[in-house]
């Protein structure tokens, strides 16, 4: 991302020109010829194999209904969690077993065994309702955490001694809501204590919470902050990449940041009295207004910008307190701090280039300034920051006609265990989507390459697509994935109850 506010640039960077600025990728599929009956036993069978083709190398099968939630160890990216509405959440080992050699048909004998699920490490229980949101804590995952649509945020302990993921002990529970729609976790930079081991979690009435997980306090889930300004369900939030600030979003159309641990008020930037709020937009400014509410939310790997996205395809974005280490100081004082308040709460681009809600957004790492959305209307956007966030390209079959569930680029944060710059030989350029067509895709930003120039590089398929049952009822596809810093690993929720791992070779 630049580190130059994109409002700020001279009339020399201009958008690009009409025939550059906007690709617009549709894809063509094959369709049958007119069949006067004789081919439809041929054509039952293309469909069975369509629908039992499987990429992957492994799965976990161990719930019993959808699951709708995935994370990943920060330092152990082959450990991870999922939830589901069976009220339960695993953690397991993503690793693949070794695959035995097996005989290529099924005439032949002995015929072929069906492959294992994983096994899982530990089964976390203790919710009366769906497991909608897990995450570990950062920086060596020493705790994990579940939170439910029955309010609970229940904490586990690593109780392994070189925190290797393999044992957990329950530690406590907190019940402060009706329902969690989304958990996140603060950024660890070494040295910030304060920042070690804390959540933030959003809810159905509205409220924004922050806690600290520590077993030895007496409060082991602690409340370090409550915010209260939304007047509809808080539908998502995401941190500053320097865990300072935390903004959320809203059904009600609102947007703030809080400025949780003092920071921007240490360097002078204050918001509404009362609320640690520095930016607060509401639908009043008919500016910020998205008739149908905000559901999904981004912060630049710079920490500069936050992008929002709405219903009918809408999204806004949005200037943040840029905060600065100034010079050293002298011994005995405290280190001069710097801020950018300048842009903090102006729009800086009004978008729309989908017709239907942006359920997922995600910032590219620099080199690259893009960012990606992904609709209900089963497209996928990709805007150029730099370029006043021209459109790039518009690829609105990206997953069929299905609605796109997230989106994420590789991100450059290693784990402490990775080879000395590792982060830095992260393909930033990567994008990865699923949607509910039940399919992983795997994207070159870059684009122009491969694919008629939509930039698909692959895609994994395995699990259901959506369906509708005899009540009028939708379900399959995939809820979300994670993929690790370097992308080698997908491993994914799936709303068909099973955990797909998709190696990259």
């Amino acid at each position: 991302m630049s580190s130059q506010d994109p409002h700020r640039q001279g009339e020399e960077d201009a958008f690009v020109g009409a025939d550059e600025a906007e690709e617009i990728f549709t894809r063509d599929e094959d369709h049958p010829m007119e069949s006067d009956g004789e081919d439809e036993d041929q054509d039952m069978q293309i469909e069975e194999q369509i629908t039992f083709q499987n990429d992957s190398s492994a799965h976990f099968d161990a719930h019993n209904d959808s699951v709708f939630c995935v994370a990943q160890h920060p330092t152990h990216n082959n450990i991870v969690i999922t939830g589901a509405g069976d009220d339960t959440a695993y953690i397991f080992d993503s690793t693949p077993a070794e695959r035995p050699v097996l005989p290529s048909s099924y005439e032949s004998n002995p015929q072929p065994r069906e492959r294992e699920s994983l096994k899982p490490i530990t089964k976390l229980d203790g919710h009366t309702d769906t497991v909608n949101a897990v995450a570990f804590t950062e920086p060596a995952g020493e705790y994990v955490v579940t939170a439910g649509l029955d309010g609970k945020l229940r904490a586990w302990r690593d109780s392994t001694p070189q925190k290797t993921g393999f044992a957990w002990d329950f530690v406590a529970e907190a019940q402060e809501v009706e329902e969690i729609n989304w958990v996140a976790v603060c950024p660890y930079q070494q040295g910030n204590e304060e920042k070690r081991n804390v959540v933030a979690m959003g809810a159905n009435d509205g409220s924004a919470w922050v806690f600290r997980i520590d077993h030895t306090d007496s409060s082991p889930i602690t409340i370090i902050h409550t915010f209260f300004q939304h007047t509809a369900s808080c539908t998502a939030g995401a941190w500053t990449p320097d865990g300072n600030m935390l903004a959320t979003v809203s059904e009600d159309g609102s947007f703030y940041v809080y400025d949780v641990f003092g920071a921007a008020a240490a360097a002078g930037i204050t918001g509404s009295a009362g609320t640690n709020a520095v930016v607060g937009l509401t639908p009043e400014d008919q500016r910020f207004a998205v008739d149908g509410g905000l559901y999904s939310i981004a912060v630049s790997p710079g920490g500069g910008i936050a992008a929002v996205g709405g219903a009918e395809g809408r999204i806004k974005v949005v200037g943040l307190p840029r905060l600065s280490g100034g010079a050293p100081a002298a011994k005995g004082k405290a280190p001069a701090q710097s801020a950018t308040a300048s842009a903090a709460g102006t729009i800086l681009a009004d978008l729309q280039a989908q017709s239907d809600g942006i359920e997922t957004l995600s910032f590219s790492q620099p080199p690259l300034t893009l960012l990606a959305a992904g609709s209900v209307d089963g497209s996928i956007a990709l805007y150029d920051a730099a370029h006043r966030f021209a459109v790039r390209r518009h690829v609105k079959e990206a997953h069929e006609g299905n609605a796109v569930v997230k989106v994420e680029f590789l991100q450059s944060r290693a784990p402490a265990t990775a080879r000395p710059g590792a982060a830095n030989q992260t393909r930033s350029w990567l994008l990865t989507s699923v949607g509910l067509d039940g399919i992983v895709r795997r994207w070159d930003a870059r684009g122009g390459t491969t694919a008629a120039g939509q930039g698909l590089l692959k895609e994994w398929k395995g699990h259901m697509g959506v369906t509708e049952n005899e009540d009028g009822e939708q379900a399959g596809g995939i809820m979300g994935f994670v993929q690790g810093f370097d992308g080698k690993r997908v491993v994914t929720a799936g709303d068909d109850g099973v955990s797909l791992v998709f190696e990259d070779e």
